[in-house]
């Protein structure tokens, strides 16, 4: 029994020691989120955007998107939407083409997905006649704020040549999964996004609401075919010598899954594309940051093993939960107390679960009131949130276990939302 004590200590403390060191890296990162500095500065529209919208079976909502886009507050001469109706076999095509937008229908059974669609539509893009100096990416099931490419246009000037827009929420008190996307989707924004960006780290790509400068697609390609497309080219450019700028004032407002199971999926799926682009990235990168002294590919190469930080956690948790239980069970039978107590570390268990717990119960509604996205009904969903916080831990698993499957997940759409049905953002 001793040596079953023993190799629980042991293994009990490294996983606990390696949390540390993760969770205090990342807080460190957070606390640049705290101050934000507006920017000020204006840079007159110059920038000419290819606006592309990627579409499968979307007619619920692709004409709420086609109305945002058509109300952006940038000259009409400026910018020209495209939207790709891949393998649709709705009325997707004919409501954008009703919108007075470019359609471009592909079905290709064998090429499936948002990754092999964008790369599709960048090369005939790119043997266009009118050219382009960003193309910018979203998700038909988006909304835009109104100054985006204003936003985007800006950040271009500035000389960065990928930018990432913030991912607010449309759909954020329809259900508790949606409340809590939400909750998870503010705080990154705020915490690691605005932080990175504060100290010079190259942020990441989300999926959509993002822009490219087209030289720079010409010059790497796009190739990010997998089931997490974004993290894909993010590892690509970062290991290119190239960062993604923030753009905290160009607002997308994403559509979220509303059911537990359907959210299950689609961060099954993230957790896939994580864990196929770690295998391909992760050491990589790392070897980028020791030749080359970046801490910005070192920061990217521990991004992209997400899946395997979240079942460290939770393991952690799961061997500091068996052993308390140890713990009551030796003082319930009055046997080997000191051995158990010597066994649960007490004191730097306590030290983290303390520590844990005070950033859990202050410091995200703390960040959720800096955002003005504190409400009565996210107080409620808030305390549910570590709920949906530990369903991360299975997911993450089976994304691992599943990493070679390529199925791709559908949001499934119910309502339509208009941009002007939306408050008005921050």
């Amino acid at each position: 029994m001793s040596t079953f004590n023993q190799f629980m200590r042991i293994t009990s403390e490294w996983f606990i020691y390696l949390v540390y060191v993760i969770t205090l890296y990342y807080l460190f990162i957070s606390f640049f989120g705290l101050v934000r500095k507006k920017d000020y500065s204006k840079a007159a529209p110059s920038k000419r955007f290819a606006v592309i919208v990627a579409a499968y079976n979307e007619e619920i909502v692709i004409g709420d998107m086609m109305d945002s886009l058509n109300m952006l507050n940038y000259p009409k001469e400026l910018y020209d939407v495209f939207v790709i109706a891949d393998n649709c076999t709705d009325n997707t095509a004919a409501k954008a083409r009703n919108k007075g937008v470019v359609v471009f229908e592909r079905f290709d059974k064998d090429k499936k997905g948002k990754g092999y669609a964008l790369e599709w539509i960048f090369n005939k893009i790119f043997e266009m006649e009118k050219k382009y100096d960003s193309v910018v990416i979203f998700d038909a099931d988006n909304l835009v704020h109104r100054d985006f490419l204003m936003e985007m246009n800006k950040k271009l000037c500035q000389g960065f040549k990928v930018v990432q827009g913030y991912l607010d929420v449309k759909n954020p008190t329809d259900t508790w999964i949606t409340g809590s996307y939400s909750i998870a989707f503010w705080t990154n924004n705020r915490m690691f996004q605005l932080g990175r960006s504060n100290i010079g780290l190259s942020n990441q790509l989300g999926g959509t609401g993002f822009c490219v400068d087209v030289e720079i697609l010409k010059k790497l390609g796009w190739g990010a075919t997998c089931l997490t497309e974004d993290l894909e080219f993010t590892c690509k450019l970062v290991l290119n010598g190239y960062k993604v700028g923030w753009a905290h004032d160009a607002i997308i407002f994403d559509e979220k899954p509303l059911a537990l199971s359907q959210s299950w999926r689609q961060r099954k799926r993230w957790m896939q594309g994580f864990a196929d682009v770690s295998g391909r990235y992760f050491f990589r990168l790392i070897e980028a940051a020791v030749k080359r002294k970046s801490f910005v590919a070192f920061d990217c190469a521990l991004y992209s093993i997400q899946p395997v930080i979240i079942i460290i956690l939770g393991i952690s948790s799961t061997i500091a939960i068996f052993k308390y239980a140890l713990g009551v069970m030796a003082l319930l039978n009055k046997t080997n107390i000191i051995n158990y107590i010597y066994s649960m570390n007490l004191e730097t268990a306590k030290i983290f679960l303390l520590f844990f717990g005070i950033f859990q119960l202050l410091y995200t509604p703390i960040i959720l009131i800096l955002e003005k996205k504190i409400s009565s009904k996210i107080l409620l969903y808030y305390l549910i949130y570590p709920f949906y916080v530990i369903t991360w831990f299975p997911i993450s698993a089976q994304g691992l276990i599943d990493k070679n499957k390529k199925e791709w997940s559908h949001t499934i759409h119910t309502r339509s939302v208009k941009i002007n049905d939306l408050e008005k953002p921050n």
